[in-house]
């Protein structure tokens, strides 16, 4: 018998960890498994071609909101094909309303819940080629009817088997890990809200894990645990013994920043810059919008703690924000933007409301006024204090926070304009209605556009043409995209002898170059008085050395050159 363990993922990059620990907690039993990985930008046909040459007996999908609809039309191609090979599905996206689900599927089979024991279960009732037995957690389709072998309970931890092994290749990937299952919280709408309690991993099982993957040399390990600092205890013990390794591993976790101690803050303090980065699901700053959700904290006790954390200067933090949620209008939702970007994190998330199947908040949904599409992921339309209109616009405005903010490589632009608009909503609200106008998200635009793209919004937005701003959109570009060619858009003024000059200059000293690649620029701005006072000096020479693939390092020479 044949199984293959199938993941559609939403990007190339991402690796699935569900299928991974169902394969190695079956790997005693006499089957052949393989796991697939797809991704929802492939071509369904090329995915339906791969599938039928693995010539499966069993074909499992992990189903999630962002590939249900994938995962459906696929399912009913394959029986199309081959009717003879049988469905399996799992994952949070089926595991709500799953007799129904498996009614209206093309599939055979349905795990509730969590899937190792249910898996084990079933592939040894399909080696035994007995009559179907009732398995608990799982449904079976037969002639149209559906059968339930009851509720399981959750599976003991440590019983689970380590899903990676030394054949992976995990090169360039997102690899997945949890160390523990379930939320102390009950946030409206998350389905971590309908799990009771919460069960860890053995720490030292964990540090055993975590160091394999190190010596994989993997570049990010995300955790999955939905509050990894929910015991200050583990999490001291983890983010220690990480700190403590000579790696380049970098770790990520999802923390509930209110909750976090002293002593959690004390070791982070010592962590070494890109070791650990933190995500901080803010949602909102309105604090009767966190009532309304479930989430029994203030938001002056999240920015104490952010604070802490940027402080120490090492630790990157993402911090999260929710269109959509119950009782926030469009300004409650500007002053939440305006509040988290004040902190200056490195990232601002905007997201926008789901309604997921089998959260509180679908179940309240009339209440609010809210209208979802009924299409996975069941985004929020509209509700009572939000119209749909209102949230495109937000849309437009997570879009450009996203390209230009997230991506820190128009940091000194992003200073030129910050102060010239009354809040940073103002500001990036104004852009994404600027590239509404002129069609930019309508179209693909090369990646030096997004340059062009102020130089146009400052003359027609503000009505004013700054020489200045040129200069400055140089720099940023310089520091981010190859140096010995620049758009037409921007100036370059260098004399010839004089950049040989410079670089006779640098030629063989160490203290100016580490690969000896660099590029000689001269601005007719003091970019370092802008980024360190503001201050505009526009009309003199300036003279930088960009050293190619190092942005942060570039070096003012024009006192050398007097």
């Amino acid at each position: 018998m044949k199984v293959l363990l199938t993941a559609v993922n939403s990007k190339f990059i991402h690796s699935n960890l569900a299928v991974r620990y169902l394969k190695e907690y079956t790997k005693d039993l006499n089957y052949e498994c393989k796991i697939r990985e797809f991704t929802i930008n492939d071509r369904i046909e090329r995915v339906l071609e791969e599938i039928i040459f693995e010539k499966p007996d069993i074909v499992a999908f992990s189903c999630y909101i962002w590939n249900h609809q994938f995962i459906d039309m696929l399912s009913q191609l394959i029986k199309r094909v081959d009717n003879n090979i049988e469905i399996l599905y799992g994952g949070p996206e089926v595991s709500y309303d799953c007799e129904q689900f498996l009614k209206n599927s093309y599939g055979e089979y349905l795990i509730e819940g969590e899937g190792e024991e249910t898996y084990r279960e079933f592939i040894k009732m399909k080696l035994d080629e007995n009559e179907i037995a009732p398995i608990k957690g799982l449904y079976i389709k037969d002639n149209d009817k559906v059968y339930y072998g009851g509720r399981r309970c959750d599976i003991d931890m440590n019983r689970l088997a380590f899903p990676y092994t030394s054949d992976d290749d995990l090169v360039n990937k997102i690899v997945y890990y949890e160390a523990s299952r379930g939320c102390p919280f009950k946030c409206k709408y998350c389905l971590s809200s309908t799990m009771h309690g919460v069960r860890f991993l053995d720490i030292e099982r964990v540090k055993k894990e975590l160091k394999f993957l190190m010596d994989k040399k993997v570049r990010l390990v995300k955790f999955v645990d939905r509050t990894f600092n929910c015991n200050p205890k583990f999490s001291c013990e983890i983010w220690n013994f990480i700190i403590a390794e000579d790696t380049e591993t970098t770790f990520h976790f999802e923390v509930s920043a209110d909750i976090l101690k002293d002593e959690e803050i004390k070791v982070l303090s010592r962590a070494p810059k890109g070791r650990i980065q933190l995500e901080v699901g803010v949602q909102t700053t309105n604090n009767q919008v966190l009532l309304n959700i479930d989430r029994y904290v203030e938001f002056e006790e999240i920015k104490q703690r952010v604070n802490a954390i940027k402080a120490i200067g090492t630790v990157k933090q993402h911090l999260d924000l929710i269109a959509g949620l119950p009782g926030e209008d469009f300004n409650s939702f500007k002053n939440s933007f305006n509040d988290v970007y004040s902190l200056e994190p490195e990232e601002v998330q905007l997201g926008f409301l789901k309604l997921l199947k089998g959260s509180k908040m679908r179940d309240e949904a009339e209440k609010w006024g809210m209208s979802y599409s009924p299409f996975s992921p069941y985004e929020i339309l509209k509700t009572s204090d939000i119209s749909f209109e209102e949230l495109i616009k937000l849309k437009r405005v997570e879009e450009m926070v996203d390209k230009y903010y997230n991506s820190q490589k128009f940091g000194t632009i992003l200073k030129y304009f910050l102060d010239k608009f009354p809040t940073a909503f103002d500001f990036y609200f104004s852009l994404g209605e600027f590239f509404h106008k002129k069609g930019y998200f309508n179209r693909s635009i090369a990646s030096y556009e997004y340059y062009r793209v102020f130089l146009e919004f400052n003359k027609e937005n503000r009505e004013v043409e700054d020489y200045s701003l040129y200069e400055i959109v140089k720099y940023d570009y310089l520091r981010f995209n190859k140096k010995k060619w620049l758009p037409e858009f921007l100036p370059r003024y260098i004399d010839k002898s004089v950049e040989n000059t410079i670089k006779e200059m640098v030629k063989g000293n160490e203290l100016y170059m580490v690969n000896k690649k660099y590029h000689v620029e001269l601005f007719k701005l003091d970019i370092n008085a802008f980024i360190k006072k503001s201050t505009i000096n526009y009309g003199s020479n300036f003279y930088f050395i960009f050293e190619e693939n190092m942005p942060n390092n570039i070096i003012d020479i024009t006192e050398k050159l007097k």
